[in-house]
């Protein structure tokens, strides 16, 4: 389990809106990845979260995990690569800045292709809550918190 960085730290702030480097299979095992992906997912759990980024726990690697209606994803240099015209704006929160909800809009599908722990591409179509943490973490991969897709008044 790792301490999860929030947006109250500075330097850690600065971290978080970091783009991060794409995750290199040759330079881990299977053992690695393996324990990279379980102390991961032990860290969300705990935290009570529904997606988990590696720069949220301080590891530059494009990788992130997710729970949603029991399916547990590991993905790896994900990219999102096509998303729905369709919008819808809920209230969404992040284990980097606890206590903040904030409505967001967001595609109500989307297409991400990414790379299991094996190394394998896979493409997954998601929709609804599977949808918007995709493009929740994957925005976390690339520097952006939820946050800054507020339209500030």
């Amino acid at each position: 389990m790792r301490k999860i960085l929030t947006v109250k730290n500075k330097d850690e702030d600065k971290f978080l809106h970091k783009a991060t480097t794409p995750f290199d299979f040759k330079t881990f095992s299977r053992k690695e990845i393996s324990d990279l992906v379980r102390m991961m997912r032990e860290t969300m759990d705990q935290a009570n979260g529904i997606g988990l980024s590696a720069n949220q726990i301080g590891l530059n690697m494009r990788v992130f995990v997710a729970r949603v209606d029991r399916k547990f994803y590991a993905l790896f240099n994900p990219e999102i690569v096509g998303t729905s015209r369709e919008k819808i704006i809920i209230e969404e929160g992040c284990l980097s800045s606890p206590d903040e909800f904030e409505p967001i809009p967001r595609a109500e599908g989307v297409t991400l292709v990414a790379y299991d722990k094996n190394g394998r591409k896979v493409k997954i179509k998601a929709w609804g809550l599977l949808a918007r943490v995709f493009q929740h973490e994957v925005d976390h991969l690339s520097g952006k918190m939820f946050t800054d897709r507020i339209k500030r008044r």
